[in-house]
């Protein structure tokens, strides 16, 4: 049987080619390698050129590149930005050619406008969108946790951020949300709400401008941020309450985030503040060591008792993060564990496959606390 063909769209852009190394790392040998500039492709190829992997010249934006390049494919892994500009542009061309789709972003607004046809099935086809790192696991993570010494979850902190690069479509990507990226035209999510009772509740909480956590080296500002992602979880994990919080540990990029909105109003040039965001991630990183960490205290119930389980997870890179995840959904939909149809990350792709992978294959670094660590040096004597 034929190995399948899997094109990587945007493979040598800072998760594109993370993402090209972890699909090698699961023993795909036939990928097809889309980008816009011909040399950078190559460097990736040559990575490892026992693959022979095919390099394709591909602007997301142009219809005819997208049908030339996904002709073919049996899947498409899409790496490419902004999200909220290409909504479900590179999806639709996936479907059209007769391919799946996994997309390392998407969010809603890709969704919508894959479910305007009225076709739940997508012919057949499955697109599994949010597969990055958050949003996806920013919510795979809490669900394993979930079970990890705990027989009920009521409440969930979380701490999310780090010192990295700003890529070009992050930088987009974070100006668009301020308007866009949620369900029915909204924004991503809502900055200084929470969950209470089980619902949301706008202006819950406060921003620390300077602050510590002991997750994260030195001060740090945190943001509270309630996303749709986040709010889905809530109800999932059937939390009475959750408090999420971005964490920003460079002064140049938080000073320049709260100064965003209103620059976007006054009409300033999008691509402008983008090049000033990426020029901010520079100067905070600029003798120091690159990081992201997700931290999450959940709190319940373990035989019949109050108790905490705590996850906290430490990486390099985010961007390493998100190709992991998206390799693994598309490992998950050739392998027929997706239905057809669209699904976000979090709900089709098993937890304990994403821990497990994580941390044998040295993505991560993952410390558990609690319950959490109590069930799983239970687990490590049965064994």
């Amino acid at each position: 049987m034929n190995k399948p063909v899997i094109g990587v769209l945007g493979a040598s852009g800072a998760v594109g080619r993370a993402a090209v190394r972890e699909l090698r790392r699961l023993g795909h040998t036939r990928l097809r390698l889309g980008g816009r500039t011909a040399s950078a492709l190559s460097a990736v190829a040559e990575e490892n050129p026992t693959c022979h992997d095919e390099t394709v010249r591909a602007d997301a934006t142009d219809p005819e590149d997208l049908r030339a390049f996904t002709e073919g494919c049996d899947i498409v892994l899409n790496c490419v930005g902004p999200t909220y500009r290409l909504r479900a542009t590179v999806a639709s061309a996936a479907l059209a050619a007769g391919a799946h789709c996994v997309d390392v972003a998407g969010d809603d607004p890709a969704a919508e406008d894959l479910l305007k046809a009225g076709d739940p099935t997508l012919g057949g086809r499955t697109v599994v969108l949010s597969a990055g790192a958050l949003p996806g696991l920013s919510s795979l993570l809490p669900r394993w946790l979930a079970g990890q010494g705990l027989d009920a979850a009521a409440a969930l902190t979380a701490y999310c951020g780090g010192l990295e690069t700003c890529s070009p479509t992050v930088a987009h990507d974070l100006m668009l949300s301020l308007t866009s990226g949620g369900a029915d035209g909204a924004a991503y999510g809502e900055a200084l709400a929470a969950v209470r009772g089980g619902r949301r509740a706008s202006r819950a909480l406060r921003t620390a401008e300077d602050t510590e956590h002991e997750a994260f080296p030195g001060r740090v500002a945190v943001q509270p941020y309630l996303s749709g992602e986040s709010e889905r979880l809530a109800t999932v994990l059937g939390l009475d309450r959750l408090d999420w919080y971005n964490v920003h540990p460079g002064r140049a990029v938080r000073a320049l985030l709260n100064v965003l909105p209103g620059r976007l109003a006054a009409g300033e040039d999008p691509d402008r503040l983008a090049e000033r965001l990426i020029l901010a991630a520079d100067l905070d990183l600029a003798g120091r060591k690159p990081y992201y960490v997700m931290d999450f205290a959940l709190s319940g119930t373990a035989s019949a008792r109050p108790a905490t389980a705590g996850l906290t997870l430490r990486a390099a890179s985010s961007y390493r993060l998100t190709a992991a995840v998206g390799a693994l959904a598309v490992e998950a939909v050739l392998r027929g564990e997706v239905p057809a149809g669209v699904h976000f990350a979090c709900d089709v792709l098993d937890p304990d496959t994403v821990v497990t992978h994580l941390r044998s294959h040295g993505a991560a670094d993952l410390r558990l606390t609690g319950a959490a660590a109590e069930a799983e040096q239970v687990e490590e004597g049965v064994l």
